[in-house]
């Protein structure tokens, strides 16, 4: 089956959609994104993700390029011309194609928009909780709005490819007073004993949806939920580690920086978050 993409208001096999070398995402950087778990053929927490697309935008000043209705029907469509069960579905939203200069354009532009979807190996993801994956720590060197999902994600990149080149799933950023902020694309917890700690939500992370989920999940298990900072030190001394993100959901961290976690397994809390999560989800199905 040919991937399809939605591309300004045409939807087109990927190998043939395009998008203007104009566009100001493509020059500057300048859009914001979503990533949407697809499980079973269910949207995760939609509407949690379109409250955070309105809050990105808003902060950008780009305006909803349509309504939450109408793209809600382009994401339930791009799921079915793709038979998208299990995946991903990836939203990007700039502020449009308009002559290249750093100010806003003179004249109003439409915002562009491009959604494509991405099946997942569940097995494989499955396999790496099983065992646990490795991190390692790299400085955080962000701008400091990373609440807003933009989609200018360089020093995660260069941080991620760090961590592949280390053997390492992912890289724990750190910011210049020693504290944990967040994953390169995930959120960061630690676990002592029935709390879990993670850092508060502020303009220094982006405020996960996956984590809110987990938020949800633990309160109804009774385990304590914290916010607070914590270092590296803390990481390491923790019962348990793991992170959270739309493509993984709840991910054990069972080496970080080459030093064992725990007893270098799965914990009990980690097991627990993951096998329940998505029964505290909003599902909203595609077909």
């Amino acid at each position: 089956m040919s991937r399809i993409a939605y591309v300004n208001g045409l939807y087109q096999p990927v190998s043939e959609a395009r998008v203007s070398i104009e566009d100001r995402g493509y020059q500057f950087g300048d859009g914001v994104y979503e990533v949407c778990e697809v499980l079973d053929g269910d949207i995760i927490d939609l509407t949690r993700h379109l409250d955070r697309l309105e809050r990105s935008l808003a902060a950008l000043e780009i305006p909803m390029p349509m309504s939450r209705g109408a793209l809600t029907a382009v994401f339930r469509e791009i799921g079915r011309r793709n038979g998208l069960t299990n995946g991903s579905l990836y939203l990007q939203v700039t502020r449009g194609v308009a002559p290249r200069d750093h100010y806003f354009p003179a004249r109003p532009v439409r915002p562009a928009i491009v959604v494509v979807a991405k099946r997942s190996d569940q097995a494989r993801i499955a396999a790496q909780a099983e065992a646990g994956i490795a991190a390692i720590t790299q400085p955080d060197n962000r701008w400091e709005r990373v609440d807003i999902k933009t989609i200018g994600l360089l020093p995660n990149v260069l941080a991620k490819e760090a961590a592949r080149r280390a053997g390492a799933r992912e890289a724990f950023l750190v910011d210049r007073d020693g504290f944990i902020t967040e994953g390169g694309s995930s959120n960061v917890w630690i676990v002592h004993g029935h709390t879990l700690i993670t850092r508060p939500a502020s303009p220094g992370i982006l405020k996960g949806i996956t984590r809110a989920g987990v938020v949800d999940a633990a309160t109804a298990l009774g385990l304590a939920v914290e916010e607070r900072a914590f270092t590296v030190a803390d990481a390491l001394g923790a019962d348990e580690v793991f992170v959270t993100s739309a493509t993984n959901t709840v991910m054990p961290v069972v080496r970080l920086d080459g030093n064992t976690i725990g007893n270098g397994l799965p914990g009990p809390q980690t097991r627990l978050l993951r096998g329940e999560f998505h029964h505290h989800s909003e599902r909203t199905p595609i077909y």
